[in-house]
C-alpha cells in the first residue's frame, strides 16, 4: 500500500468547506541542540475544502514530525460580522508520521473562535 498524507477544512461556523485557506506544510527536525524546520509544500484549498492532490504521497511521506499550518484569518475575514482582527490568524497542527504505508488525514474543524483536529482515514 502507498502511504499518504491528506486534509480536509471544515467550517462549522458556517456548515461549510473552508474555501481558498492556505495551507503550509513543514518537515520538522527535532533534536537536542536545536529545532528547525523545512518547508515542503504550500497550497490552497478547493470548493470541497480539500486540496486538490494528497500533500505527500509515496516516497514522498517520510517517517518523521510534520506541521502543517492553516491560515484562518483572511478566511474568516471575508464574513462581515466578524470583528477586526479575526481571534484566529495561523493554527498549527503539529503531528508524527510513523508509518511510510498509511493513509494519514489530518482535518481541520474551525470557527472564528475555536478549532479541533483528529486522525481521520
Amino acid at each position: 500500500m502507498v502511504g499518504k498524507l491528506t486534509t480536509h477544512v471544515l467550517d462549522t461556523a458556517h456548515g461549510c468547506p473552508g474555501v481558498g485557506i492556505a495551507i503550509a506544510l513543514w518537515k520538522l527536525n527535532i533534536n537536542a541542540n536545536a529545532d528547525s524546520k523545512l518547508l515542503l509544500k504550500s497550497m490552497v484549498t478547493n470548493h470541497d475544502g480539500r486540496t486538490d492532490e494528497p500533500l505527500l504521497v509515496g516516497e514522498e511521506l517520510e517517517t518523521g514530525v510534520y506541521e502543517l499550518v492553516f491560515t484562518v484569518d483572511e478566511y474568516f475575514a471575508q464574513y462581515s460580522d466578524y470583528p477586526e482582527p479575526v481571534f484566529l490568524d495561523q493554527i498549527p497542527i503539529r503531528f508524527g508520521i510513523s508509518d511510510r504505508t498509511t493513509h494519514y488525514h489530518v482535518p481541520l474543524l474551525v470557527s472564528p473562535w475555536s478549532y479541533s483536529t483528529y486522525r481521520g482515514s
